[in-house]
């Protein structure tokens, strides 16, 4: 029984310092984290600049294996920190983990497996647990809610613009010629989605008066379409903000600490919480 407490105490202790960014040892482990996530996407950055690789590549490799080697040892301690493993194991930043650890052993394996180290980038999410930006989860939320609720009116007014788009893309055919660029319909109707969406790339530009009256008009229409879609989800979101102080059965619960489930490893708990909202467990 010794044995096991004791054993228990030291993987509760390693589960809040990996875990948990509340405690000194937690905000250590993770800004640590993070400037070894920040260093190895710089190790792939200066990797891809053939210059620089052909010149210190050895020197390179041999950085990336030590990164390589400390993610894949804080990769295990977080499995072996916590009593279910495959919640961590299948989550999202598990996943992630795991895919940004195993491309350079992959690499002597399968050709071109490299590539894979650029989703270190990913893990970089893990910035808003040190940030204590947890407590953001809860407008996070609201806002997912807002866009569902606006969907429908969005895919309305995307189909709108969509046959509107046609519409002004097969007048613009009609009215100016192939030196112009307008050689067919879809390509007239890419400048009109680009003119309606205000990004411009000129190469394809209206030579005649009446197709540069077109293009004026659908210029100031692109205007008010980009507001569109912004007033619907904003009218959305007032609303969930209203009801925020009723929030409906079932609804996920405002977090505010990153306090993280030593059973499933679910995190964000409340302050004031005693048991996993997620497994039940105590935490």
């Amino acid at each position: 029984m010794g044995k096991k407490a004791k054993s228990e105490n030291w993987k509760d202790r390693l589960h809040e310092i990996i875990y948990e960014a509340d405690t000194p040892a937690g905000k250590w482990f993770d800004l640590v984290l993070i400037a070894l996530i920040l260093f190895s996407v710089v190790l792939v950055m200066l990797e891809s600049v053939d210059t620089i690789d052909a010149r210190y590549h050895r020197t390179l490799l041999a950085l990336e294996w030590v990164v390589t080697v400390l993610f894949t040892l804080e990769y295990i301690a977080r499995i072996i920190s916590i009593r279910k493993p495959a919640h961590y194991i299948f989550s999202f930043y598990g996943i992630i983990d795991l895919l940004s650890t195993i491309p350079l052993y992959l690499s002597y394996v399968v050709a071109g497996s490299q590539v894979l180290l650029a989703l270190r980038a990913l893990r970089l999410l893990r910035i808003f647990r040190i940030l204590k930006l947890v407590q953001f989860l809860g407008e996070a939320s609201m806002l997912r809610e807002a866009l569902r609720a606006s969907r429908t009116k969005i895919a309305v007014f995307i189909y709108t613009v969509l046959i509107l788009s046609i519409l002004m893309g097969t007048l613009m055919y009609l009215i100016e010629s192939d030196e112009a660029g307008f050689t067919s319909i879809p390509r007239s109707i890419y400048w009109t989605i680009v003119t309606l969406t205000t990004v411009g790339y000129g190469d394809i530009a209206p030579q005649t008066t009446l197709g540069q009256l077109i293009a004026t008009v659908v210029m100031i229409m692109g205007y008010g379409i980009i507001a569109v879609p912004t007033g619907i989800v904003t009218v959305e979101f007032s609303k969930q903000e209203k009801n925020k102080g009723s929030r409906p059965e079932g609804y996920p619960p405002v977090h505010t600490n990153t306090q993280a489930c030593p059973h499933c490893g679910v995190g964000g708990h409340r302050d004031d919480a005693s048991f996993c909202y997620q497994c039940g467990a105590k935490l």
